[in-house]
């Protein structure tokens, strides 16, 4: 912004959202001032910090404890593999984009990719569990109380909810990421 003072231009610089100077602080100095490790402690990275951790988990268990039996669970067991193992490694790279680059952050933050992909990752994380959910009570239930030792059901259990709170995390994510895209115009 312009302004005159006593006939001298007066200019103003807006200011950039930043989430700090960058960078470890390493005693005196800041080394790799490259890294945005402050971005995690904001709301957006918490939420892609979370998203990217429980979609390694339920992955873990899924391949884990479930792929002995994934003939048994049929083809439920696939799409929440399928779904867990492209939103890990979406939200994963879009993580570390983001702590690499902060100017990254506020480029695909804006753009409409975050909003869709966190809109179709709660969908499928939502539809998968449900269905996950449901192949494991009719085809595990049974087994779990007759076989002593039979430990896919609590994992599959584990599973199918977890994927229930991270689709709701990823809808939260769609939204913030909306009102972020809709703020950038």
């Amino acid at each position: 912004m312009v302004k005159t003072n006593n006939g001298r231009p007066t200019i103003r610089i807006a200011p950039v959202e930043t989430h700090s100077s960058g960078g470890i602080q390493c005693c005196w100095c800041r080394c790799f001032t490259c890294i945005h490790i402050e971005f995690m402690k904001t709301l957006p990275g918490a939420v892609k910090v979370a998203e990217t951790i429980m979609s390694g988990l339920i992955q873990s268990l899924l391949i884990n404890y479930g792929l002995r039996y994934s003939a048994n669970i049929g083809s439920a067991f696939e799409s929440s593999l399928t779904t867990s193992s492209a939103c890990f490694f979406t939200s994963a790279l879009l993580l570390g984009c983001y702590v690499i680059s902060e100017r990254s952050y506020n480029l695909i933050r804006a753009s409409l990719f975050e909003m869709m992909f966190n809109a179709f990752a709660c969908f499928f994380y939502l539809s998968s569990a449900s269905y996950l959910a449901f192949s494991t009570k009719v085809f595990l239930g049974v087994q779990y109380y007759i076989t002593p030792g039979f430990d896919v059901y609590p994992a599959m259990t584990a599973a199918y909810m977890m994927s229930g709170v991270v689709g709701v995390i990823h809808g939260a994510d769609a939204y913030f990421s909306f009102k972020h895209y809709r703020g950038s115009r």
